[in-house]
């Protein structure tokens, strides 16, 4: 085990490695029970989402563990799914089916750009000043999930009372939310707010959150999974951890229903229609575009955010990144795993399988190896028999992980100079609007703009890498495409 993921060589031991497995699968254990709920939306049996969520999960996080050895796991994101549900299907008219297909083609398209080194290209034209920026900005993206799945927010209108989020409809003063929101739409303006603190959900929040900051400052070892562990327990008397098991169908019956989404993309309602009508080509195009952009660069912005700063990926393996062949670099390895998970969630008939920024949780705790994410995998696989415990652990519980990691995160900013306009303006835009945007893409694009925008008026036009220059054109173009199809 030491051998084989380099402990000593990471500066690593084993009990630290499970409790970093333990504390990323638990933060982000939320996506097996959400990603059914959205995408049964589409008529797919939520039940065959539940396993191939769990698989598709689990198999993807099995090659970052054992190939490219990095603590990062691998699940079907959230801002993915929703896009999945609601623009490509329930607004774009795929079926789903057919939005599977484009998962898959998103994922080959994605392993294409990362064997031929286009992502190494990427990478090495983002300027220093925006990797720190990117770094601080996922600390404060991480905090905000945080924040917001604790509750301490309520979103409030000015006009009617009615807000709806992602086709659901809430009443002014709604509080919580699990998973976050990825679009908001409103007859009247929506401002959030923060709550009285009058309920049991978000006072456990705190009291989780004050529980984990108490550990992490007096250094106490597994300081965030105690964390969350105390905080379940304190639940039950405050009637927000439920200890009832949660019930639902057989394991069997769930078996029976992955049969209809196991190579569903494939099929004759897959792709086998999905270029069948001419005058929407050019729609599927634009959007495995879309798909593929926000998965790379999602994954773009956790690696660098995360593995930089933590020594995850060394000066010399970064050496190794940028100048050797083939997957000799841990980078590489991690890149073209990431990328092999889009392929494998469409076979098993979910949507796009991402590195989850909640991974810093782990990597916050002292994760370094391919062990912490072996252990979330099994953790994964054990989820399918275990579901019903997993879902006692109420969202509260973990949402102060999350905003204890971020803080952790933050430190990248101490590297960038706020004095300097020219540097600031950009780094303000990468990081910031990670959280006011809710996507780790677009606030790397909202810095590429306007590094670019910067350096031209300042008559630097030369300082900028062409890669970056072509990237900013694809993310423009992105926009405009998402605007047409809105």
């Amino acid at each position: 085990m030491n051998k084989f993921f380099k402990l000593e060589e990471n500066k690593t031991n084993v009990t630290t490695e499970i409790l970093a497995g333990l504390t990323t699968f638990f933060a982000m254990s939320y996506i097996l029970f959400v990603a059914p709920n959205i995408l049964g939306l589409t008529g797919m049996p939520t039940q065959a989402i539940f396993l191939a969520t769990i698989i598709s999960s689990a198999v993807s996080t099995l090659i970052m563990a054992l190939f490219a050895n990095v603590p990062y796991v691998q699940a079907p994101g959230l801002g993915l799914a929703t896009f999945f549900t609601y623009t490509v299907v329930l607004q774009l008219g795929f079926s789903w089916q057919q939005a599977l297909a484009l998962v898959f083609l998103c994922g080959v398209i994605n392993v294409i750009v990362t064997v031929t080194k286009i992502r190494r290209l990427i990478i090495k034209s983002i300027p220093d000043v925006l990797q720190h920026a990117i770094g601080g900005g996922i600390g404060i993206f991480v905090a905000y999930i945080g924040v917001k799945n604790a509750g301490f927010l309520k979103f409030i209108t000015d006009k009617d009372g009615i807000l709806s989020i992602n086709g659901m409809t809430y009443n002014a003063g709604t509080t919580h939310f699990k998973g976050g929101v990825s679009s908001i739409v409103s007859n009247s303006s929506v401002t959030p707010a923060l709550i009285n603190f009058n309920q049991a959900a978000p006072l456990l929040a705190l009291i989780g959150l004050i529980i984990m900051i108490f550990l992490v400052v007096k250094n106490f070892r597994g300081a965030i999974l105690i964390g969350i562990v105390l905080t379940t327990i304190i639940g039950i008397p405050m009637g927000v951890t439920h200890t009832e098991l949660a019930g639902g169908n057989s394991l069997g019956e769930s078996f029976q229903q992955l049969g209809t989404t196991v190579g569903a993309a494939f099929g004759s309602k897959g792709m086998g229609s999905l270029f069948a009508d001419p005058g929407r080509v050019l729609l599927a195009i634009m959007t495995i575009f879309a798909f593929s952009l926000t998965d790379i660069f999602d994954t773009i912005g956790t690696f660098i955010g995360t593995g930089k700063r933590t020594g995850i990926f060394s000066a010399k393996d970064e050496a190794e990144f940028f100048n050797g062949h083939g997957f000799k670099s841990k980078m590489d390895r991690s890149l073209f795993s990431d990328a092999i998970g889009s392929v494998i969630s469409a076979i098993f008939g979910t949507s796009n399988v991402t590195t989850f920024v909640e991974s810093a949780s782990g990597i916050g705790v002292g994760g370094r190896t391919g062990l912490t994410s072996l252990v979330a995998a099994i953790m994964f696989l054990l989820s399918s028999l275990l579901a019903p415990f997993i879902a006692i652990i109420p969202d509260v519980a973990t949402a102060p992980a999350l905003i204890v990691v971020g803080i952790m995160m933050m430190a990248s900013f101490k590297n960038i100079d706020w004095n300097n306009l020219e540097d600031a303006i950009p780094a303000f835009f990468a990081s910031v609007f990670m959280a006011i945007c809710y996507s780790i893409s677009y606030g790397i694009a909202a810095g590429f703009i306007f590094y670019i925008g910067v350096k031209v008026a300042k008559n630097k036009f030369k300082e900028i890498h062409p890669m970056m220059i072509v990237c900013t054109l694809l993310f423009i173009l992105n926009f405009i495409v998402l605007a047409v199809i809105e």
